[in-house]
C-alpha cells in the first residue's frame, strides 16, 4: 500500500511516498481502507518536534514514522474480538492519539473503541474533518466545560478547525455565542450561529466581556490571562495550548474558576455522538481545501501557515 513516511523531524521535505506492507490489525481491532484523511495543526507540530515523538508516538525501533490520525473509510477486515463493527461499514473517527496511529495510508488498523459509523448523509471529507478538530471542541465544552443552556460561551479562533465546531456545538447545547476573529471571518463566524463578533485586532475582548460562563481558549502565549478576565467568577475555562501553573493557575484560583488543559482523547463513544449531530444536521463540516494524498506536504504548508478557516481535508 501506500503511505506518507516522516523520515525524520523537519520539514514538509521530510514527507515521503512510499510503498509499504499493509497493517495487521490486532483482536480489537478493524482494517479500514481509507477513503479521506484530516489535516490538524497537530500534524506539523509532531513533524518538527521530535521530542515530542520520543514521548508520544512510542514508535519501536526499525519501526517507520506515518503521521495522521483522523480517518474516515471503509472496513475491509474485522479482529476476531470485534462486535459492533462489519465488513463493508463506513467509519470515522480520531485513532490511537496522541500514539503511532499510522493514518497517512491506504489503510489504517484502528481499534473500533475510537470509531463511530459514519452517516449516510455525511461524505468521507466531511466525517475526516470532523474527527480530532470536533472531538476536541465536544470534550472541551461537554466534557469539561459542561456547557448547558443559556451558558455564555466565548470562543477563540471561532472560524478554525475547532473553534467552528465549538460555535455550533455551543449553540446545539443552548448557549449564547460569542465568537473572536478577524474582519474577514465575520460573515462566517455569525453563519455558523454566533450571536456576536469581536475582531480581535480592533477590540479587547476582554474589555467586552468579563462575564462569560464558559472560555475556550486555543491561543498561545499569554492570551490566557486575558480569557481569565473575560470569564466569570466561577466559571470554567478550557485551554488548549496554555497550562494552568505559576501566573496562570493563581489568577485562576483567585476568580474561583474551573481552569482546564485539555489534552484530546480518541473516544468512540464521543464520536458517536459527534455523528448523530452530523447526521442531523446540527453539526456541519466547513472543509476550505482538499488535496491529493501525493500532495499531503502541501497539506501541511497549508496548516502551518495557520490562516485556515475551518478544515483542510486529503482525499484518496
Amino acid at each position: 500500500m501506500k503511505a506518507i513516511i516522516l523520515t525524520e523531524n523537519g520539514g514538509t521535505d521530510k514527507l515521503i511516498l512510499k510503498e509499504i506492507d499493509k497493517p495487521v490489525i490486532e483482536a480489537d481491532e478493524v482494517l479500514i481502507k481509507t477513503s479521506s484523511i484530516g489535516i490538524n495543526p497537530v500534524d506539523g507540530f509532531v513533524r518538527q518536534n521530535e521530542a515530542y515523538v520520543k514521548r508520544k508516538l512510542l514508535i519501536n525501533p526499525g519501526e517507520q514514522m506515518i503521521l495522521g490520525w483522523d480517518v474516515s473509510g471503509t472496513v475491509v477486515e474485522v479482529g476476531d474480538e470485534v462486535t459492533g463493527f462489519k465488513i463493508g461499514d463506513e467509519v470515522f473517527g480520531m485513532v490511537k492519539f496522541p500514539g503511532h496511529a499510522k493514518a497517512y495510508a491506504e489503510y489504517v488498523a484502528a481499534p473500533v473503541s475510537h470509531l463511530a459509523i459514519k452517516p449516510a448523509n455525511v461524505s468521507h471529507n466531511e466525517a475526516a474533518a470532523a474527527s480530532l478538530a470536533a472531538l476536541t471542541a465536544w470534550q472541551a465544552l461537554v466534557t469539561y466545560a459542561r456547557v448547558k443552556k443559556g451558558d455564555k460561551v466565548l470562543i477563540h479562533s471561532a472560524a478554525g478547525g475547532v473553534g467552528h465546531y465549538a460555535v455550533q456545538i455551543a449553540k446545539y447545547f443552548g448557549a449564547y455565542v460569542i465568537g473572536t476573529g478577524s474582519a474577514t471571518s465575520k460573515d462566517f463566524i455569525l453563519a455558523l450561529g454566533a450571536d456576536e463578533f469581536i475582531d480581535y485586532s480592533k477590540e479587547k475582548f476582554e474589555e467586552k466581556v468579563q462575564d462569560a460562563d464558559v472560555v475556550l481558549d486555543g491561543i498561545p502565549g499569554d492570551h490566557i490571562l486575558r480569557s481569565l478576565d473575560a470569564v466569570k467568577w466561577g466559571g470554567r475555562v478550557v485551554s488548549l495550548l496554555a497550562f494552568f501553573e505559576g501566573e496562570n493557575a493563581e489568577k485562576a484560583r483567585l476568580k474561583d474558576v474551573q481552569a482546564y488543559r485539555l489534552a484530546v482523547e480518541s473516544n468512540g463513544e464521543d464520536m458517536k455522538q459527534i455523528a448523530k449531530l452530523l447526521e442531523n444536521g446540527s453539526l456541519r463540516s466547513h472543509i476550505s481545501d482538499v488535496f491529493s494524498f501525493e500532495d499531503i506536504p502541501a497539506a501541511h504548508e497549508k496548516v502551518d501557515a495557520g490562516k485556515t478557516r475551518g478544515k483542510i481535508v486529503v482525499e484518496l
